[in-house]
């Protein structure tokens, strides 16, 4: 089995975030690998990565980064391999590192999620992966579902809340 997508961090610190888009991924049983480059410290590692990363296989490449931020931009400068930035709030409540994801030059695009959305960055990794994948289409649908039902749920378990004030 080899893996289809890379989580990289700039930090194990940012594990505690990214590890949210290695759970979505082993959901749904997607082979992937994590591994910490540093744009700033580790300049021809990350070269070497993203220079490589198509070659080996890889389909998609999950980057978070927080403060300056470049690794999410550095990598998709050097891969035609699709790159999701999750920006990662270390300083500015993350928002030096939105900014630094988003605002790519035109050209090197990296799709953005949320400020520490590990999660949804998994998410759309999946989704990158099921338009050449029925098996995991199929998988996205049910959960797409399961969200539904989860809201459902909790709109009946809402319900059950009872004020003096409330009507329904």
């Amino acid at each position: 089995m080899k893996p289809r997508v890379s989580i990289i961090m700039g930090s194990t610190s940012d594990l505690v975030i990214m590890e949210k888009a290695a759970k979505v991924l082993d959901d749904m049983e997607i082979p992937f690998e994590m591994n910490a480059l540093s744009a700033h410290r580790t300049p021809a590692e990350v070269e070497q990565f993203a220079t490589h990363a198509a070659s080996r296989g890889i389909e998609v490449i999950i980057a978070g980064a927080g403060m300056a931020a470049h690794l999410p931009g550095v990598i998709a400068a050097m891969t035609p391999v699709p790159v999701i930035g999750v920006p990662i709030s270390a300083s500015l409540d993350g928002m030096d590192a939105l900014l630094a994801i988003a605002q790519m030059p035109p050209g090197i695009p990296v799709a953005t999620v949320a400020i520490n959305g590990a999660m949804n960055a998994g998410i759309l990794a999946v989704q990158i992966l099921a338009v050449g994948d029925q098996k995991l289409k199929d998988k996205m649908e049910e959960f797409k579902f399961s969200l539904k039902n989860k809201i459902v749920e909790a709109n009946k378990q809402l319900a059950e809340v009872k004020y003096k004030f409330k009507m329904n």
